[in-house]
């Protein structure tokens, strides 16, 4: 479990490839993180980029990670190089600061930078995710996980598929996305809360019979009233 606060920015120091075949794994050096490396074991869990992944060796400044091919398939580690910089954060402990959100380090997506606006010092990002299903979870003033940061959505638009977050000086500077233009690709990692309550009503309306169908079609029915009403 993580919180969406980045400690640090390390840096890709090597690529393994763990066979020849085309979706063969990868272990990844991560160097220049001797700070969040003072209490670390072998099996400790980090978040790089947003992704949960699982120390299996480190020395004073560096640690290494194996990704296997199905996190290179789901997330934007597979397009790193050798000098790449990367967002860490260890997993939290009983004393951390609860800064941002509950993050999984679970990828939901890859999203693609759609625009980018300068607003003062601070800059406006537009999203578009792969998988536009994700959406549904996605909501004006709620949580976001983009490369393993916590920010906060400031736009949506469910129809054009994207939202938007804005990021201020001093965070650029603290995460990778800051440095991020149009073309490029973010982990997403959406709030485990929509998941969870969109199971729980799930569940209730299934468990309700006729009783939660006229509930369900009343709801959707007011939805659509208020929707009419607004053109």
């Amino acid at each position: 479990m993580f919180t969406g606060i980045v400690e640090i920015i390390g840096t890709v120091s090597r690529l393994d490839q763990q066979d020849a075949s085309e979706n063969g794994g990868t272990s990844l050096t991560i160097s220049g993180c001797a700070e969040i490396l003072d209490d670390a074991h072998l099996g400790d869990s980090i978040s790089i980029n947003g992704t949960c992944l699982t120390v299996t060796e480190f020395g004073k400044d560096e640690f290494k990670v194996g990704v296997s091919p199905e996190t290179l398939r789901r997330t934007n580690l597979g397009s790193l190089k050798e000098g790449s910089g990367v967002n860490l954060e260890r997993a939290v402990s009983a004393s951390t600061r609860m800064g941002g959100h509950f993050v999984q380090g679970h990828v939901d997506t890859i999203a693609v930078v759609a625009e980018t606006r300068e607003d003062g010092n601070a800059i406006t990002f537009r999203l578009q995710p792969r998988e536009k299903s994700v959406l549904r979870y996605i909501v004006e003033k709620g949580y976001v996980t983009l490369d393993g940061a916590s920010l906060t959505i400031t736009a949506v638009n469910d129809e054009e598929g994207w939202w938007e977050v804005m990021m201020i000086a001093y965070t650029q500077e603290k995460v990778v996305m800051g440095k991020k233009r149009k073309g490029e690709d973010v982990n997403v990692e959406v709030d485990m809360v929509g998941k969870y309550v969109e199971k729980s009503v799930a569940a209730y309306f299934e468990g309700s019979g006729a009783s939660g169908g006229a509930m369900l079609e009343k709801m959707v029915q007011r939805l659509v009233d208020q929707r009419l009403d607004k053109k």
